[in-house]
């Protein structure tokens, strides 16, 4: 299993705390000393330290050589395509590689899926609908909207949370859809709603949450700053798969965005300021909590009804979306 982060570590600390756990059971549970638990109880956020650059590994050289053996076994027979024993032996003998047959078997099992995929030549796959528990999932979603703003047509970003059993979503508009805005999104509708999803919140593969998607599997690498985020709501992240096929896990934000954009932003708002528009988006979600969808024979407000209980307590501290930067003193040169 790989060594989490020092911020993953300080997110379970904090998750298994408000679970109830002592501090002396979570230092035997994380074998942690006493101040790592005290520092990841006071804050979010452990001491900066500097990483080391990754380090190359023997395999590099090899990877392209890899590749072009699964490409080739794109059209040979079934029967008489390349085994990873027989690519770690081909390197080893073809070419005098010294890696690895772990090594050589964990590249492979990432990058055959990529390279089928690639050709048009993966599974087949089909879609089974989904069904969801009241108070326990949610999915965000980011769409570009048009907005007269001031007088002149501008492109800004409207930002959705869609809570899944009910349909009860919170919109708001940014000039952006940085990671600021999108921490601010999640904020004011958490708190619009009154607590957070028991479950996960699934997402698309935003660069506000996520620095690496890893392979095609459901693993990535997080910012930081958003595994400090959602430790802080205890919000449990879901990503979708890459491409037109995640967009089907979420379909319910995705649906709901192109609701929104179709009945609201048609024909585009005129607005002097992002807050005169954002209180009309308000009153659009409100007004929006009477309708039924498809057919359902309630409201989204009366399946909200259910479901708002349900969901988990909002933390009482705040969480600081802005970022904070140090600007150099001193006197400039000048050549």
């Amino acid at each position: 299993m790989p060594q989490m982060s020092k911020v993953e570590l300080y997110a379970a600390i904090r998750r298994d705390h408000r679970a109830g756990m002592k501090m002396r059971e979570l230092e035997r549970k994380h074998n942690v000393s006493w101040r790592t638990v005290k520092k990841a109880v006071d804050s979010v956020w452990p001491e900066p330290r500097k990483k080391p650059p990754p380090r190359p590994t023997a395999l590099d050289p090899y990877k392209p050589v890899i590749d072009e053996m699964l490409r080739t076994d794109l059209d040979a027979p079934r029967k008489q395509r390349h085994t990873i024993t027989r690519i770690f032996h081909r390197l080893v003998e073809e070419h005098g590689a010294d890696v690895s047959y772990p090594m050589v078997r964990r590249y492979v099992s990432d990058r055959k899926p990529e390279i089928l995929a690639a050709s048009g030549k993966g599974p087949v796959e089909a879609f089974v609908p989904q069904t969801h528990l009241p108070g326990h999932e949610a999915e965000v979603d980011f769409g570009d909207v048009t907005v007269r703003l001031a007088g002149e047509l501008v492109t800004c970003y409207l930002f959705s949370l869609r809570l899944s059993y009910s349909g009860k979503a919170v919109h708001r508009v940014f000039a952006s859809c940085g990671q600021e805005a999108f921490f601010e999104g999640h904020v004011h509708a958490l708190r619009t709603l009154g607590g957070v999803p028991r479950s996960k919140i699934r997402y698309d593969n935003l660069k506000s949450a996520v620095a690496q998607v890893l392979g095609l599997s459901r693993a990535r690498v997080e910012t930081d700053r958003w595994i400090a985020f959602r430790s802080h709501f205890t919000i449990e992240s879901f990503y979708c798969r890459p491409g037109i096929e995640g967009a089907h896990e979420k379909g319910g934000v995705e649906g709901m965005t192109g609701y929104f954009r179709r009945n609201h932003f048609t024909p585009v708002p005129e607005v002097d300021s992002l807050a005169e528009l954002n209180e009309m988006v308000d009153q659009w979600d409100l007004h929006d909590g009477h309708r039924r969808i498809g057919s359902r024979p309630r409201t989204v407000d009366e399946y909200f009804a259910v479901e708002q209980p349900l969901l988990m307590p909002l933390p009482q501290e705040p969480f600081e979306t802005g970022r904070l930067f140090t600007p150099p003193t001193g006197r400039s040169r000048t050549r």
